[in-house]
Formats: structure tokens, sequence, C-alpha cells
């Protein structure tokens, strides 16, 4: 487990158990899908591999154990951090009216696919995750994996901590400062908040649920897609699958829902007449063979 150099872990509580034909557990990291060694089963036959089986097996129970200790510990120290009033929780709405009224700076600590969509007028962006644009050997493979494993369907790209996170925000902002803290959902913000707090940072102020848990007249928005729809992607957006388009359709009625099941339509319109290509194809290359 990778941790921020404060004990901080990466992951959040979000799993996904079933990957049974593949048999490999993935886990998902702030925003980063990771995967688990595959626990490997063998042939008794096969003595020379057992024992190294087993021991596969071992890491990774101790690589998962590691995981749910350390979000655990995160998770505590990050409700101190509110318990104590360290870091001090508003809705989306109270910070709309304390940037409006105060006229606090807001801190936006998301990574580049998200705040491209989306972002609250006048907000400084400093991300403390962002998208990973290495292409060295370990690198792609990490992002082979995480589009083959369901970031095709969700968008979600392989993020990278920036270790100079603090340090921007020193450029930026004095320690005195009064900053509202925010991300997509929350959690992001609260592992900058802690950074920020450790880093002398005293009045620090978190957007509780992040920006998605905030409505169109909570903050002003610059940017072209809705707050709530920044942190959604891939195929799953493409078809309005995600719990924010359902939500959004359930709203707008059957307008809103036609777009989306005219994209459904085109898809399986296209797909069918690849097959048919293909088959032709096939039949072509059976004619040439036969004369």
């Amino acid at each position: 487990m990778e941790a921020l150099g404060l004990g901080l872990p990466l992951s959040t509580s979000v799993s996904h158990r079933d990957c049974s034909s593949s048999k490999l557990s993935c886990t998902t990291q702030f925003g980063r899908t990771c995967f688990s060694l595959p626990k490997l089963q063998h042939p008794i036959s096969q003595k020379g591999h057992i024992g190294f089986g087993v021991r596969m097996q071992a890491v990774e129970e101790e690589y998962e154990l590691k995981q749910v200790r350390d979000m655990a510990a995160a998770r505590k120290r990050w409700e101190a951090l509110i318990r104590e009033e360290k870091v001090k929780v508003l809705t989306p709405r109270e910070a709309g009216y304390a940037i409006q009224l105060s006229n606090k700076a807001l801190l936006d600590v998301r990574p580049a696919t998200e705040h491209e969509k989306a972002w609250v007028k006048g907000s400084t962006w400093i991300p403390i995750f962002d998208v990973d644009n290495r292409f060295d050997i370990g690198s792609l493979s990490g992002k082979i994996t995480n589009y083959v494993m369901g970031g095709w369907w969700s968008g979600v790209p392989v993020l990278a901590f920036d270790s100079q996170f603090v340090s921007k925000v020193e450029e930026k902002f004095p320690k005195e400062a009064n900053l509202i803290v925010s991300c997509q959902k929350g959690l992001r913000s609260l592992a900058a908040c802690e950074l920020l707090y450790n880093a002398g940072y005293k009045n620090l102020l978190w957007i509780q649920g992040g920006l998605e848990a905030a409505e169109e007249e909570d903050l002003q928005r610059d940017g072209p897609q809705p707050f709530k729809f920044a942190g959604i992607g891939g195929v799953s957006e493409f078809l309005g699958w995600t719990d924010q388009q359902r939500a959004a359709a359930a709203k707008e009625g059957w307008g809103y829902q036609l777009v989306f099941s005219a994209r459904l339509i085109g898809i399986f319109l296209v797909a069918d007449a690849l097959y048919i290509g293909a088959q032709q194809f096939g039949h072509y290359l059976q004619d040439i063979k036969t004369h």
C-alpha cells in the first residue's frame, strides 16, 4: 500500500470482489483501480508450484489486510480532524455563501479529467492526485490493466499522487488563509486537508460530499457540464447508465432519456453492421479458397 508520507493510504473502502472469471480482486483507489495478485490454484501433480501458489495467496491476503487497516486508520484521523474542529464542515450551499459573502478561497484538488468538465468560478485548482501521464513499462502495464478491468466502462483513469501538492498550495496561499477544500466526492479533499493541516494550515473548511453533492444553485459554476456529472465518464456516461444521469433523467423526463436510448440503438446497429460485414468477408475468403 502506498502512503502519502504521513501514513495516509490511497485506497477508499470501495472494492469489487466479483471478478470470478479472471480470479482477480480489485480496489478503487481515489479513482484508480488497482489489482491484487490472483489466488493461484495448481493441480496436486504440479508439486513445484504448490508452495509458490500458497506464498502468493499469503502475499495477497496480507496486502488486502494492510489496505483495510490503512483505510481504517485514515478514517479515524479524518474523523478526529472534524470532531476536534481542526477542519470545519460545510455543505455545498454553505460553501457558496462563504465564497460570495466572506470572499473565502476555494481550493479544488480534483484531477484534470474532473476539473475540465466543471469548476467553481474563481476557484484555485491544485490536484492532489492527477492523471498519470507517464509511459514507462510499469505505468503502461497499470493503464492497460485499468482499462481492461473496467476503465473503458467507467472512464476512470490511473491517477498518481503529486508529492509537490503542499508546496504548490504554499505558493498560492499563506498559512493563515481561510481555505475551502473540495474534490468530487469528498475523500480526496479530506486527504488534502490532513496534509495541509499538518503543514501548518489551521483555517481549513471541507465541503462534505464534494461537488457531486452540490445543486447547480449552490455554487457559481464554470465549465460545460453540471457538477454532478464531472466525475463520470467512459461508456457508462455515453449510454447514460450512471446513477447521476439516471437521477437527472427522472427529473427531466422522456426527452432526456431518448438521447441515450438513441445512442444505445446506434451502438447495436453499428455492431450488427460490423458482424454482417465480418460474415461477408469470411464468405469472400472462402470463395477465394474454393476457386
